[in-house]
């Protein structure tokens, strides 16, 4: 069922900036191992800003949290974000730092390997949170990762919650996380690897995945899905679970897919689907952007979308 309305919803992204150098080779190297023969290409990236921009591509009023240096890098960001119609009021300024910046290496079957110097966004702090908070406030949803420090994301859902706001967690990169702050998530949306670090439980299939799920609510979060790449997303909703198939597509990139399963389900829960919807519409996203090359570049547009 469409759900229309005259209101585009609010998303606040609290998240990093990156830019991403990638190398695109036949296969990946072994340590120690010099590979000749790989294109290079850059291209801004950065879990926070990719999520901001699918978002706001896929029908989203967006308001991104970040932090940037004081450089090429961050200054050429900043103008992406406001051509892509992001609110970047609240992107500060670090001036010791420079801005994170990943390297980024796939191989032909576009299986990626990547490591990333956070730079400038390892320094925003609570009080760049407080400093937004009036945004949070008028928020539908807020949407947040890992790749800015711990503790202020663990602040921003405190505050978010406290205005009734829903949280949703891509708990990207990987890290332990404390129950306290999982009561604070609506939805947590992990793959294979988080799930398994948050659950204990090894995600090889249907049945292991119902498993990591339900060991991850237990910490309090009523809500999980567990990305699953070519194979779809296993959905906990409240005590209904369901597996939800991928789209069947060539895959040319997977860099960035997963920030655009997060932007686009974060959109369609809060123009007011249930769960499963929006992960049929992110999985939709997602596939279109893995026919393509990059990560922002990838970032498909909301009448591209076919459920």
């Amino acid at each position: 069922m469409e759900i229309t309305s005259i209101h585009r919803p609010k998303i606040v992204v609290i998240g990093s900036c990156n830019t991403d150098m990638v190398v695109k080779a036949n296969r990946l190297p072994v340590p120690g191992e010099t590979i000749l023969g790989g294109t290079f290409y850059m291209n801004p990236g950065g879990k926070g800003a990719n999520q901001a921009i699918a978002a706001s591509r896929l029908g989203a009023e967006v308001t991104f949290i970040s932090k940037i240096g004081y450089d090429l890098f961050g200054l050429q960001a900043l103008e992406i974000y406001k051509s892509e119609k992001i609110n970047t009021e609240f992107i500060f300024t670090d001036q010791k730092s420079p801005s994170g910046v990943a390297l980024i290496s796939v191989d032909s079957f576009g299986e990626n390997s990547i490591i990333v110097a956070p730079g400038a966004s390892r320094s925003l702090s609570l009080e760049d949170i407080d400093k937004a908070k009036g945004k949070i406030k008028e928020a539908d949803i807020v949407l947040m990762q890992l790749e800015v420090p711990l503790e202020t994301v663990e602040y921003a859902a405190s505050i978010a919650n406290e205005y009734g706001k829903k949280v949703i967690l891509n708990p990207a990169p990987a890290s332990t996380l404390n129950d306290s702050f999982l009561r604070n998530i609506h939805t947590i949306l992990p793959n294979r690897i988080e799930a398994e670090m948050l659950s204990g439980i090894k995600v090889r299939d249907t049945e292991s995945a119902h498993r990591a799920a339900e060991a991850i609510g237990e910490k309090g979060i009523e809500n999980v899905v567990i990305t699953l790449g070519k194979d779809g997303a296993y959905v906990k909703e409240k005590d209904e679970f369901t597996m939800i198939p991928a789209k069947e597509v060539e895959t040319i990139d997977t860099t960035g897919a997963g920030d655009v399963f997060c932007g686009a389900f974060s959109v369609h829960l809060s123009e007011g689907h249930c769960l499963a919807e929006a992960v049929r519409f992110a999985n939709a996203a997602a596939a279109l952007a893995v026919t393509r090359i990059g990560a922002q570049s990838a970032i498909p547009y909301k009448k591209e979308v076919i459920v």
